[in-house]
């Protein structure tokens, strides 16, 4: 069943290169993101936490705006303002009252297109990130999730996308001024609306900054394809923290295999919610764990399922050997598990389908992945799964461990 919400949706390249995708809805609201196809996966490994870095820099000032001025806009008339970085893309987004799109996208096309990137505060953001390196670091549970990435995929792409503070301290204004230049342009934007606005007023939209600059060449190729690590399974002890800290991460078909919903599947079954079997086996039966599930990553190229949990350090190899033994499992799933999982997938879907900025943070992901139209099929395509689909993913051919344990 494909979502009604498909013959509300809009999509046009203008002239200068730039994708708007738009949904209409009927609430007050509404979501604009915008993304440069530049992500920390497109970076060499002198230059990993460059996008991050020019994400941070947009921020501090432009030409007619300073920081403040930048977050108080928005935020005196209610709405949200944020960016991230990932590894396909670098996205900035607003959430606001339908009234003020006009001011959303003037911020947006503002931050995006018009940074000052003065050396003072481009040196002032160093510091701040090399801050949140540290931040990073210090805490077990984002370390483990960094460092998994790094054993399953070469470098550069298993490199944190934070980058390191020897190679931040390197980066120089001028750098990021090139970076930015080339890749911050309207051949390489995205923008996403979903809300209640006019059609006609978002293909007409000269005056803002998004389409004012021209078509210039990327420095960058917009496709990655990563090469897997080398599956290593290490232990790495440290002072100060009481409890261990493990991930375990295997290959998963990407996004734009056609076995990605079966991934989604099966990770859901294993490891998400109390009542996966993770949870269930290692948690509730047990008591091993406080925190125990499993996520999937995936991009155009490229797919992952990680799991986390957290155990005391003398459990650390029962733990391991408990999700392994879950993983191998999913080889004799009964179709009424099966069945149930898909009942929730698709369950989730609607939910997350009331909230304007999940909906437009989907469709431009799934128009960096090639169609954005392919969000609202998304009923359909896990109802084509089968059970042997899903169960094939078991047979995992090897794996990628890291525990982080007390040093005592």
């Amino acid at each position: 069943m494909i979502s009604q919400n498909a013959d509300k949706f809009y999509r046009q390249v203008l002239p200068n290169g730039l994708t708007l995708i738009f949904e209409k809805r009927n609430q007050p609201v509404v979501s604009i993101f915008a993304a440069t196809r530049f992500g920390s996966g497109h970076e060499a490994v002198k230059l990993k936490g460059l996008a991050h870095y020019i994400e941070h820099a947009v921020f501090k000032a432009t030409k007619t705006r300073d920081a403040h001025q930048i977050s108080s806009t928005i935020e005196k008339v209610g709405g949200e303002l944020n960016a991230f970085t990932a590894e396909e893309m670098t996205a900035f987004w607003v959430k606001l009252r339908s009234k003020h799109f006009d001011l959303g996208l003037d911020i947006l096309g503002d931050i995006m297109m018009n940074p000052l990137m003065a050396k003072k505060d481009m040196d002032m953001e160093k510091k701040a990130i090399m801050e949140e390196i540290k931040m990073y670091h210090d805490n077990p549970r984002h370390y483990v999730m960094l460092k998994i990435k790094e054993l399953m995929f070469a470098k550069p792409f298993g490199l944190s996308p934070l980058g390191t503070e020897a190679i931040i301290k390197k980066i120089t204004k001028q750098t990021l001024t090139k970076y930015h230049n080339v890749n911050y342009n309207p051949s390489n934007i995205i923008i996403s609306i979903v809300g209640d606005t006019n059609v006609d007023k978002i293909w007409n939209l000269s005056k803002h900054d998004f389409f004012k600059k021209q078509i210039q060449k990327q420095i960058q190729g917009s496709e990655i394809k990563p090469a897997l690590g080398s599956f290593d399974k290490i232990i790495e002890k440290r002072k100060n923290i009481d409890q261990a800290h493990l991930c375990l991460g295997i290959p998963m078909p990407s996004k734009s295999s056609k076995e990605r919903y079966s991934a989604e599947i099966f990770n859901t079954i294993l490891g998400v919610g109390m009542s996966s079997r993770l949870f269930q086996e290692v948690r509730e039966k047990r008591g091993l764990a406080y925190a125990i599930s499993s996520d999937v990553e995936q991009g155009k190229n490229y797919g992952a399922m990680v799991v986390y949990s957290g155990t005391d350090k003398r459990k650390v190899g029962e733990a391991k050997e408990l999700i392994l033994k879950e993983i191998n499992g999913m080889k004799d799933l009964e179709q009424k598990d099966f069945d149930q999982a898909k009942e929730e997938l698709i369950g989730q879907h609607q939910l997350n389908d009331e909230k304007s900025e999940r909906v437009a943070l989907h469709l431009l992901d799934e128009e960096l992945n090639g169609n954005a139209k392919e969000y609202y099929n998304y009923e359909d395509k896990i109802n084509e799964v089968k059970l042997e689909d899903v169960k094939k993913l078991a047979n995992i051919k090897d794996y990628s461990f890291i525990a982080l344990v007390p040093e005592k």
